[in-house]
């Protein structure tokens, strides 16, 4: 059986390619957290003007309008399921790193839980259960949190840079 207690025992070319997903996935993953604290989604009220609109405020710089049921479903769909695999792969990854068992448990398992917090909560947000932008905000800061951790034990058990 194949049994490996750290990535840096892959060949160089494997580690390579790990660091090379790894820095195009944290590019693509910081640019959509970017693009959020762009549509002011990370402040609560903001997050709810993103799903609910902002059609009663005639003094808004930008109007926004309710998203539909099916634009709702479609964005909670396409991101639940794309972030499940992306962090699939970074929890298995990571499982191959010399970190501490628990941090790792911690590491590669919390992120599925803030995506359905933070994506089911959006549905709720979108219901009008306004409380739910508190968890939503809360979820998607411990995911991002999580991934930025991920991302730093992987690269440095890549070990691609004598030190």
């Amino acid at each position: 059986m194949f049994q490996i207690n750290s990535l840096s025992e892959l060949s160089k070319e494997l580690r390579y390619l790990i660091a090379s997903f790894i820095i195009v996935l944290s590019v693509g993953f910081f640019s959509s957290i970017s693009f959020v604290n762009y549509s002011n989604s990370i402040q609560p009220n903001g997050l709810v003007e993103q799903y609910n609109g902002n059609e009663s405020d005639v003094n808004a710089e930008v109007m926004k309008f309710k998203k539909s049921e099916r634009e709702i479903l479609i964005i909670i769909h396409s991101h639940i399921l794309s972030m499940s695999v992306l962090f699939f792969i970074v929890g298995l990854l990571l499982c191959f790193t010399p970190t501490n068992v628990y941090l790792k448990y911690f590491l590669a398992i919390e992120p599925f839980f803030s995506i359905l917090l933070t994506f089911g909560g959006i549905y709720f947000l979108w219901l009008e259960i306004l409380w739910f932008k508190y968890v939503v905000i809360v979820s998607g800061v411990l995911m991002t949190i999580s991934f930025l951790l991920s991302v730093i034990l992987i690269i440095k058990d890549l070990r691609l840079f004598k030190a």
